[in-house]
């Protein structure tokens, strides 16, 4: 999204004299104050209807949206300024990964693979490491809602656990990497198996392709499977986020009957509070 200034600059050759001292103004101010038209008429000694004929010139229906939409990129711009130069790094590679996650994601995959789950009596999620921890979230999400599912991450449990799967069974298989010896060859058995296999992974040219009947690649950093800066669970939780959102939207009323059957199955069972609170 193009920013406020930059807006500016794209008409500015064609302002008028004092649209310009306005436009001066706004792209050199680094403060908040009080943006009212009243007040910044006052300060640059002109009208307010010439503040919303400006508004309009950088294609903002009137003043009131372009200072709305001004106020919350200076507060961003302020913001920056006052964190350290690694919590900047952080935080933009987050946002790049947010960004470049649902730029590749592909919603008609999402979708299929959200009604696979809704047709499948039973759903197993593998992955080792991270991808462990990812799987054992999934897990817990879908419970809530009924779903018989299960979370795999000990390799000899993943074999096991593909040796009795049939068609009957969907699988999701989660590897950043793509390479995960033991991923791959649970991808492997449960195709074998007459399984349902759904896999996720950064990696375009992982070797399972023709066993998946469904890839599903999410963004990723240099290093980001080792972890370290950032978790790596992170660009694949925002997927699991985003299957939660289509699965719950199918047949809604059910699913939260059954999310509150759940939450009064746990409460019944002497919950702390804050446990019942990360229900």
């Amino acid at each position: 999204m193009d920013s406020i200034k930059q807006n500016i600059l794209l008409v500015y050759e064609n302002m008028t004299a004092v649209e310009r001292s306005i436009a001066d103004f706004f792209i050199n101010n680094s403060e908040m104050m009080n943006f009212s038209s009243k007040n910044i008429s006052k300060l640059l000694y002109i009208s307010e209807a010439t503040l919303s004929r400006f508004a309009k010139k950088c294609n903002y229906k009137g003043y009131r949206e372009f200072i709305f939409a001004y106020e919350k990129e200076l507060q961003e711009e302020l913001y920056e300024r006052n964190i350290s130069v690694l919590t900047k790094k952080v935080k933009h590679t987050y946002t790049r990964l947010l960004d470049e996650g649902f730029h590749i994601l592909d919603e008609e995959k999402v979708k299929r693979v959200s009604d696979m789950m809704n047709t499948h009596p039973r759903v197993i999620v593998c992955g080792m490491g991270s991808s462990g921890y990812t799987a054992q979230e999934f897990q817990l999400r879908f419970m809530r809602l009924g779903m018989n599912i299960q979370a795999v991450t000990d390799s000899q449990m993943i074999q096991m656990a593909m040796a009795v799967t049939d068609e009957n069974c969907m699988i999701f298989a989660i590897s950043l990497s793509g390479k995960t010896k033991a991923i791959l060859d649970a991808v492997k058995m449960a195709k074998a198996k007459g399984a349902y296999v759904a896999m996720i992974t950064s990696n375009q040219e992982v070797e399972v392709q023709k066993d998946c009947d469904e890839i599903l690649y999410v963004a990723t950093a240099k290093n980001l499977d080792g972890g370290t800066m950032i978790s790596p669970q992170f660009p694949i939780l925002v997927l699991v986020d985003v299957f939660y959102t289509y699965y719950f939207e199918n047949d809604a009323k059910n699913k939260i009957m059954k999310y509150h059957e759940t939450l009064s199955a746990l409460r019944g069972y002497g919950m702390t509070e804050m446990e019942k609170r990360n229900v």
